[in-house]
């Protein structure tokens, strides 16, 4: 047994096609109701309101249950209540509702239409509550059936398109657009009286009832039937298809379905000509009225219209912009054809160009348009690598190529693999028979911009295009590097904050790629590196980079005050400083870590840009800001390769305080890799330029420096020397941090030559200053000795816990191994396993090779006394490789 429900004209339920009664109004208003939202719960209040328009009664719950009750008396189980509400399951094959939105979807326009009875439920008196839902019913229908008029007109039928446009216009009489398309369609059907006499009775209604005149689209069809003007001009004006287009799919795909308006974005050199061109040969032959192409540029829309007008027969095309429009829609609107407008500026000068429904437009443009209604968009990016390599074959030839693929990659990489710039390789390739892949992959990494003219060209036009503030910021972003920039920086660049809208241009334009967000909740761009490298040689302002460079520092600076510890941290007193705004200040670094993690290679890349550029305090200023997070996260690598930069920077500026503050930064890289020699040395030489300078407390820094070497290489008393050197100089110039610091070094040198009582007094001190200057990262190196001293497990965890909630995962990991030692000793073997292993990981993670090496050997030693020998033989082992490898 089979219901159906129709709601497309009076409500009708069928059982097995015969008619089901339902009995009462407040019934039929309920089945309506819940027919309209088939599939969802509708609430008993909306109900209410529609059963009882004015006011329900009392008893309006009481009642709907009764309703639904007789309901589902009628109809069964497709009925059912859910909480406060009641819903009709139903599949589109029971409900013609549901039936004609999925045959709309389908283009099944002649299917869909044929479902309608009349106006939905027009034997009911209705409700507000219905009027969106019939609306939206009322706007679909009139979509299809202008779908279908198109599809009768582009197939040659134009009486069935006639009998359509005369069913709109019974429902809809006064909207011109239809009569106009009326006109033409009667005109190229061969009945051109019947044409004039519906503009004359189109006329005399809007001046007898709404006393107007035809607008513009009206009287230009007529017009144009009067003159008997573009009757047999059929334009094929697309330029000829790329044979070797090469990839794409997916985009070819997507603008192969039908779109009123595609519009294909990318940068300059990204095929998006080249693929508009491809497309519309492949869409020809669904478009048979014809094909036009207009080269947009710079040109106003009033030429563009006219031009297309002549393209179509218009051999005087009217005055104003507004009636060329009108006149190409009119044209248009019953001879579909496909438009391709290539290279537009923007969604203003596209508008007027856009014909009606029926033809498809596919528009290609280096800006974002994203303001046309209803537009399908694609972005184009570069090819995929094997696809550019496929292009270069396909240009240069195929064996030339497969003889010669490490310098093919080369070069379709040297191009972005950007489809003109690997066009332009292959051709030069191409005309250049006897070269070598390897000569022309040489003069790519040369000087691609002197090698690509068509290239240089493309983007020279894009540079020109763009405003004085958009052309000066990304000349400086491609001053910077290839590192992707947070926003802030373009204020920097411009010396103003709130320079968004010069951001969302050049975003627009395709020249600057936005890369995501980073942990700070910064968004971050990136210009693409041909768009770089060109833009590096346009006139910028000299002052930019040094601006950035300058916010660079002070936020930098302002991150580093943040962080855990700073002891021994330097600042570059005369570097220039450019301050984001407080609260951006702030917002940025609410969190310092994070902030570093998010930019210290951005950070050493402005270190490279500002050596590179002769500032050579901001070079290492900047390095010098890091060195507290460098040494927190144990990022060695950069920190040697930012302090290398930097020095060089610092002794070809004659900076003699720079260079002594990266010698001090390298010298403890070298300590920590224990190049205890080369720790020595660079200690020793930043210790006399500060002595030099008179910069007492810096001096000390390094003092403490070479007691750490003398430490680590078991020279106590020598160690012992330079501890109290520097801590006199810092009692002398008030530095409490450094007084703690040396302090605790002296404590913990006492501990390891059993000098006990001395080592228990200077910890004491050590951990009161920390505590007084709420230095926890002190306060955590202090318990970590205190928990040797006094052989106490929670002097241990205490400073776990502070390096844990500090992020310190490298003191942590001392401190583990620590506390596995005192576990060992009390007979925790298992407890002290895990620790190791977990400190192990630690080290390993973060490169700390001697930590690696300790951690390995007593793992080792614990197995060993566990009984394990194996195991124990194996640890131990590579706890002795590991030693001779540092």
């Amino acid at each position: 047994m089979t219901v159906t429900f129709h709601v497309l004209g009076p409500l009708e339920v069928r059982r097995d096609g015969q008619p089901v009664r339902i009995s009462g109004r407040k019934p039929r208003l309920l089945l309506a109701t819940l027919l309209l939202d088939a599939g969802q719960v509708v609430a008993a209040d909306l109900l209410a309101e529609v059963l009882w328009a004015q006011r329900p009664p009392r008893s309006a719950q009481a009642n709907l249950r009764t309703y639904a009750s007789s309901l589902r008396a009628d109809l069964g189980d497709l009925l059912r209540s859910d909480g406060g509400g009641y819903a009709i399951d139903v599949t589109a094959s029971e409900l013609d509702l549901l039936a004609f939105e999925e045959l709309v979807d389908q283009g099944e326009y002649d299917a869909a239409l044929a479902l309608w009875r009349g106006a939905p439920l027009c034997d009911l008196p209705g409700s507000p509550v219905w009027d969106r839902r019939i609306e939206a019913l009322r706007d679909l229908r009139a979509r299809a059936a202008e779908a279908l008029i198109e599809r009768r007109i582009a197939a040659g039928d134009h009486d069935g398109a006639v009998s359509e446009l005369r069913g709109l216009l019974a429902e809809q009489p006064y909207r011109e657009d239809l009569w106009g398309r009326l006109l033409l369609t009667l005109h190229r059907g061969g009945r051109k009286a019947e044409a004039l006499r519906a503009y004359a009775t189109v006329r005399g209604r809007l001046v007898d009832e709404l006393g107007v005149e035809p607008g513009t689209e009206l009287r230009s069809a007529y017009e144009l039937i009067l003159a008997d003007e573009s009757a047999t001009v059929v334009p094929r004006q697309l330029p000829p298809d790329l044979p070797d287009f090469t990839g794409r799919a997916d985009e070819v795909a997507r603008l192969s379905r039908p779109h009123p308006v595609a519009v294909v974005s990318g940068p300059p050199g990204c095929g998006k000509s080249a693929l508009a061109v491809h497309v519309g040969h492949a869409l020809r032959a669904a478009y048979p009225s014809g094909q036009l192409y207009l080269e947009l540029g710079d040109r106003e829309p009033g030429d563009l219209l006219a031009e297309a007008l002549r393209a179509l027969g218009v051999a005087t095309p009217p005055p104003t912009v507004a009636e060329r429009s009108a006149l190409l829609r009119s044209l248009l609107a019953e001879r579909p054809m496909l438009v391709l407008l290539d290279d537009a500026r923007d969604a203003a000068q596209v508008r007027p160009l856009l014909p009606g429904n029926g033809s498809a437009v596919i528009v290609t443009s280096r800006r974002r348009i994203t303001e046309l209604p209803g537009a399908a968009f694609v972005q184009l990016g570069p090819l995929a690598p094997g696809e550019a390599l496929s292009l270069l074959a396909k240009v240069a030839g195929t064996d030339r190529v497969a003889r010669e693929r490490e310098p093919a990659l080369a070069i379709v990489a040297a191009c972005g693999h950007l489809p003109l710039a690997v066009r332009n390789a292959g051709a030069r390739l191409a005309a250049r028979p006897g070269w070598s892949l390897s000569v022309l992959r040489q003069r790519l990494e040369d000087d691609w911009l002197a090698e690509l003219r068509d290239v240089r060209e493309g983007l020279d036009r894009g540079y020109a295009r763009l405003p004085d503030e958009a052309a000066r910021t990304l000349a400086t972003l491609g001053l910077l590097g290839p590192a992707a920039q947070p926003g802030w920086v373009i204020d920097a660049a411009l010396g103003r904050h709130g320079a968004g809208e010069v951001t969302d241009l050049l975003v627009e334009v395709n020249l600057l790629d936005p890369v995501g967000t980073d942990d700070t909740g910064q968004p971050r761009y990136r210009v693409p590196d041909l768009i770089a490298e060109h833009a590096r040689r346009q006139p910028g302002d000299p002052a930019a980079v040094g601006r950035v460079l300058a916010a660079w520092t002070a936020t930098a600076e302002h991150a580093m005050a943040r962080l855990p510890t700073t002891v021994f941290s330097l600042t570059a007193a005369g570097a220039p400083r450019w301050r984001l705004p407080g609260p951006v200040l702030d917002r940025l670094t609410a969190d310092p870590v994070t902030w570093f993690e998010a930019e210290h290679e951005t950070l050493a890349a402005a270190v490279e840009t500002a050596a590179g550029n002769g500032a050579a305090e901001s070079a290492w200023g900047l390095a010098a800001a890091m060195v507290p997070y460098l040494d927190l996260r144990c990022h060695l690598g950069t920190w040697r390769r930012t302090h290398t930069v930097a020095l060089a920077a610092a002794r070809a500026a004659g900076d003699r305080y720079g260079e002594a503050a990266m010698l001090r930064g390298l010298a403890q890289v070298a300590l920590y890799q224990d190049r205890y020699d080369e720790a020595t040395d660079a200690f020793t030489r930043s210790r006399q330029i500060f002595r030099d300078m008179g910069d007492r407390r810096a001096e000390a820094t390094s003092i403490c420096g070479l007691g750490a070497v003398s430490q680590f290489r078991g020279r106590h008393a020598q160690a012992l020397g330079h501890f109290r050197q520097a801590l006199a100089i810092f009692e002398a110039t008030g530095d409490k941090p450094g007084e703690a610091y040396a302090r605790q070094a002296i404590g913990r040198v006492c501990l390891k030559s059993g000098d006990l009582a001395q080592a228990s007094e200077s910890l004491g001190l050590a951990m009161r200053l920390a505590q007084e200057l709420g230095d926890s990262h002190r306060e955590g190196c202090v318990c970590v000795q205190m928990g040797h001293l006094h052989q106490a497990i929670s002097f241990h965890r205490h400073a776990l816990e502070i390096f844990e909630s500090l992020g310190d995962r490298h003191c942590g990991a001392y401190a583990l191994q620590s506390l596995a030692g005192l576990q060992a000793a009390n007979g925790d073997l298992a407890r002290a396993s895990s620790g190791l292993e977990r400190a192990l990981r630690i080290f390993q993670e973060l490169g700390d090779r001697s930590g690696e090496a300790s951690s390995t050997q007593l793992l080792g030693e614990l197995h060993r006394s566990a009984g394990r020998t194996g195991l124990a033989r194996d640890y131990l082992r590579q706890a002795d490789a590991l030693r001779a490898s540092l």
